[in-house]
């Protein structure tokens, strides 16, 4: 863990320890008007809205120098013959999803892209401009986050929660009449876009996982490092609040008017110059970021309360592993090689794919390869996708700034 990364996360360690002491006093019925005393009024204020979420993806997207549009794509109230709900609400009012679509040359392949936890699709602002030169890329905010509808999440099991955001993917496609599409997903993004295509390979061309979830298990030798933190107080304290589904966004709302702070300073301890002299953002770029980020993870609790019925404590599973056997879909994974999410897991999965199947890593990235080593970054996604770019992709040789796992 970088001493960045530390120190926010000992940042976020002090504010969860002070939501636990809240949150057992507010457990108790008998002592509920005297623990909303206990939260003044000014820190339940929130400065964020919808209006605000888009205002600041606009200001954030104005970066972009490929036009695009924006829309809200009406989803509906429910996946038709479905007997599990993506979600449980006092109402049926359609829901939807956000969808930032960008100009492309006539005939270029289109390409899908999904953020992962904690993020939306506004994360990919540095990756825009050159993908859109060779595809037509469609970017979006999953359900219940971003600028998406927010639904009351009341999934209680692994099947109800992963139903949420595939089925919900699944009407969004439907609606933006999609098919033959390249579907590019980062960590849980990842997870998500690869069980989409296990249900719906028939619209997938090829799969591209960027540092993917679901594929490593915290008895992995790789994380021994995970045993060992939850011994300590803090790995304790996180532990528990990971399995009452208490999230980092949570922290960030109690904080009210002083959440926007708090963001700024996750942003600059998170990408830093750890890879590039000169840093991962501008100035105008990290403000506008940050800002972004605050709006999005301000907003109501909605898809963030996935976590505990997906992963275990650290993010691990392995249901992708389990199932790679059953992959109908080509299949490229990219790592940054300094990710955390292991490409081990990767390769692992790979034994067992009967589809054809990459793994690239980008030097000097991490897990945000997509922002931290931009350049290695297209060069995989072009080389993952040489069969609908290059008119002889056998011939292309593979990028001598990437390393073939």
């Amino acid at each position: 863990m970088n001493r960045s990364v530390y120190r926010w996360s000992s940042l976020i360690l002090r504010k969860m320890a002070e939501e636990i002491n809240k949150s057992e006093i507010r457990s108790s019925p008998s002592i509920i008007a005297k623990s909303r005393s206990l939260w003044p009024s000014v820190l339940r204020w929130i400065p964020t809205s919808t209006d605000h979420i888009i205002a600041s993806e606009k200001r954030l997207l104005s970066l972009v120098k490929t036009p695009y549009v924006q829309e809200l794509v009406n989803i509906g109230s429910g996946p038709p013959g479905s007997k599990v709900r993506w979600f449980r609400s006092s109402s049926n009012e359609p829901r939807f999803i956000n969808t930032v679509t960008f100009d492309s040359k006539e005939g270029s392949p289109t390409l899908v892209m999904v953020h992962g936890y904690a993020a939306s699709q506004g994360f990919f602002f540095k990756n825009f401009d050159y993908l859109a030169n060779r595809f037509k890329v469609i970017a979006i905010d999953q359900l219940g986050w971003g600028g998406s509808s927010r639904p009351d999440f009341t999934c209680k099991s692994t099947e109800e929660t992963e139903a949420w955001f595939i089925d919900s993917l699944e009407e969004w496609r439907k609606a933006k009449n999609l098919s033959n599409f390249i579907l590019l997903g980062h960590s849980f993004g990842g997870y998500v876009a690869a069980k989409y295509a296990l249900k719906h390979p028939e619209h997938v061309q090829h799969l591209i996982l960027v540092g993917t979830a679901g594929l490593s298990s915290e008895s992995d030798t790789t994380y021994e490092w995970v045993t060992r933190f939850r011994a300590t107080w803090r790995g304790a304290i996180l532990s528990h609040l990971w399995e009452s589904n208490f999230t980092p966004q949570k922290i960030i709302r109690g904080l009210g008017p002083w959440g926007p702070d708090l963001v700024r300073k996750y942003t600059a301890a998170r990408f830093t110059n750890r890879y590039s002299p000169e840093g991962v953002f501008t100035e105008e770029e990290s403000r506008l970021l940050s800002d972004y980020v605050y709006h999005t993870s301000a907003a109501k609790a909605s898809g963030e309360l996935c976590l505990k019925y997906i992963f275990a404590f650290g993010a691990f599973n392995r249901a992708l592993l389990n199932s790679a056997s059953e992959w109908k879909v080509p299949t490229t994974f990219i790592y940054g090689a300094e990710d955390w999410m292991n490409y081990q897991g990767a390769q692992e999965a790979r034994e067992q794919m009967k589809v054809p199947c990459e793994i690239i890593r980008v030097p000097q990235a991490g897990h945000f390869v997509f922002l931290e080593n931009r350049d290695g970054f297209h060069s995989a996604v072009l080389y993952a996708c040489r069969r609908f770019l290059s008119p002889n992709p056998d011939k292309e040789p593979f990028p001598e700034d990437l390393v073939s796992a």
